[in-house]
């Protein structure tokens, strides 16, 4: 017979342990901290190639590291590398940690970082062959022993450290392969499928070296996160965190204001005030580099949403473009629409930035001049565009474009509207199907470098420059001195060609710069966020005001 102080054969003692085990669990569950978030921009995958925008960006830095990582204030520090030197103007050693780990428990090595730089190269459903122009400049990469890495470029890339920080690194594990070896050709060794989006978006292939694993990607529904415990750097202070996604600003403030959020990012600034008044919440602002600017379609000489009596374009045409910015009035924006959370901008990064113009030239508001220039170039009754924008990418993104849309409507270039979502926006433009764009661009590395070889040179494959010049606006002699700038290791002779570089593309508005963005959060009472001028929402940085 069973002892009466025992139950399914266990001795009372084994009990008295399965009870105290089952209070520990019961404890730790309530002292579990979660954390949820509002997000503004979802992200549309969460594999770390597929796009490389803001809102990718930032979701990859939670689940996977990089070579370097940048602050908040876009200082590139090492990270999987301890340290990187130059050996000389082609060739780069990286030092690596030898004490990291996936997620899945696995050894991280130089053949992880030897895999990820070839499967970016090998990522069909990449939107726009995102990362590769940092790659695509690799003659060599190569593996001494399992903590060092030698990157030898075809061309001069002084930045290198900062670009390689951009590329979030994956397990060789998640693929089938012989040995890894950088040999593009024969698929760098390995004899498998490549990973696909869908590998990680089901959480397969989500196996990184950064503070938290991925529990579930949903598009449209949110991502949930876990802490990972195999994590080499400080442990974050969240169990769990969950994004939800909210594109509209009112919601996203109700959730906040109601607690089913505990931090919300891009909070409309107009709401800054009513969030001040809450003894409950707290908020944070941080200057950006994100610019705000138009993209116009200049390569077509028949673009599809341009309308005028000869069938022209009219953004070839210097005069008009320079007529279309003189229509617009950058302060009334930043006062009336972005209620003073943004700077006007007369050039596509911050003047603290390297490489910048110390004291730009502002740009007029002159709409009787703008009628004027309109008339010299041949249009004194104006023509008909279609702008494109996004209605929840970029801070007040849709209001900005409507603004911009009255202004050039008031001189006489009737200006429709057509806001959508960013995921439609992005696939989109990538295929080159608009005429006029509003975009956003957040610069990181290399300063006023960022947006001038990704957007304003000629798209050329082999350098990897130009690959967002979506409009297809091209200057030879830009093109040169940008690319003696990029390729220029003296960092003073860099900074004055980069300099020489910005006025050249301001003096010919193949872009047309509008503000500069200020980053706003807002969050439940107790909670502490620094900020960053590159926007990212990053749980690992979000800590309890105990802890700091």
């Amino acid at each position: 017979m069973q002892d009466a102080h025992s139950q399914r054969g266990l001795p009372v003692e084994h009990w008295a342990t399965c009870a105290a085990a089952l209070l520990l669990l019961a404890t730790s569950a309530a002292s579990a901290k979660d954390l949820t978030i509002g997000q503004a921009a979802e992200p549309s995958a969460a594999d770390p190639h597929y796009h490389d925008v803001s809102s990718n960006n930032a979701l990859a830095l939670h689940i996977f590291s990089a070579l370097g990582v940048s602050d908040a204030n876009n200082a590139t520090k090492p990270d999987l590398a301890k340290s990187w030197k130059a050996e000389d103007d082609h060739s780069w050693v990286f030092k690596l940690r030898d004490d990291v780990k996936f997620s899945d428990g696995s050894d991280f090595n130089a053949d992880d970082v030897i895999f990820t730089f070839c499967r970016v190269m090998n990522n069909e459903g990449s939107v726009n062959a995102s990362f590769s122009d940092e790659v695509r400049n690799f003659a060599s990469v190569e593996a001494p022993d399992p903590y060092t890495l030698r990157i030898t470029t075809k061309a001069v890339e002084p930045l290198l450290p900062e670009l390689v920080a951009e590329i979030a690194i994956l397990s060789e594990g998640i693929v089938q392969h012989g040995k890894i070896t950088f040999d593009l050709a024969n698929k760098c060794g390995v004899t498998g499928p490549w990973p696909t989006v869908d590998d990680f978006n089901s959480g397969k292939d989500a196996i990184g070296t950064g503070p938290f694993l991925l529990d579930k990607y949903e598009h449209g529904s949110g991502i949930t996160l876990s802490r990972n415990p195999h994590y080499f750097g400080k442990a974050p202070e969240w169990d769990h965190v969950k994004f939800v996604p909210v594109p509209s600003d009112g919601p996203r403030l109700a959730g906040l204001l109601s607690g089913d959020y505990d931090f919300i990012d891009a909070p409309a600034a107009r709401d800054i005030a009513q969030i001040k008044q809450r003894d409950d919440l707290a908020y944070a602002s941080k200057e950006s580099s994100r610019v705000i600017f138009l993209q116009m379609d200049i390569g077509r000489d028949k673009s599809p949403f341009i309308e005028t009596k000869t069938g022209a374009n009219p953004f070839q045409d210097e005069r008009v473009r320079k007529a279309m910015s003189m229509a617009i009035d950058r302060k009334a924006i930043v006062s009336r629409i972005m209620d003073g959370f943004a700077e006007p901008a007369y050039q596509f990064v911050p003047s603290t930035m390297f490489g910048a113009l110390p004291d730009p030239q502002p740009l007029p508001y002159d709409p009787a001049r703008a009628k004027a220039l309109l008339a010299e170039a041949g249009y004194p009754d104006g023509f008909d565009i279609t702008l494109h924008a996004t209605n929840n990418r970029y801070i007040n993104d849709s209001q900005v474009a409507q603004a911009v849309a009255q202004f050039l409507t008031r001189v006489g270039i009737r200006t429709k509207l057509d806001a959508m979502t960013s995921s439609i926006f992005f696939t989109r433009r990538a295929k080159r199907e608009f005429s006029f764009a509003m975009g956003g661009w957040g610069s990181t590395s290399g300063g006023a470098a960022s947006f001038l070889r990704q957007y304003v040179t000629t798209d050329n494959d082999s350098l990897g420059i130009g690959a967002s010049n979506y409009g297809a606006w091209s200057d030879p002699d830009f093109d040169k001195v940008l690319i003696q700038a990029i390729g220029t290791v003296d960092e003073a002779k860099r900074a004055e060609l980069l300099r020489q570089a910005t006025q050249m593309a301001m003096d010919k508005l193949g872009f047309i710069p509008l503000h500069f963005e200020s980053s706003l959060w807002a969050f439940r009472k107790g909670l502490h966020y620094e900020g960053r001028m590159d926007q990212y929402t990053l749980a690992q940085d979000i800590t309890t005001a105990a802890s700091d």
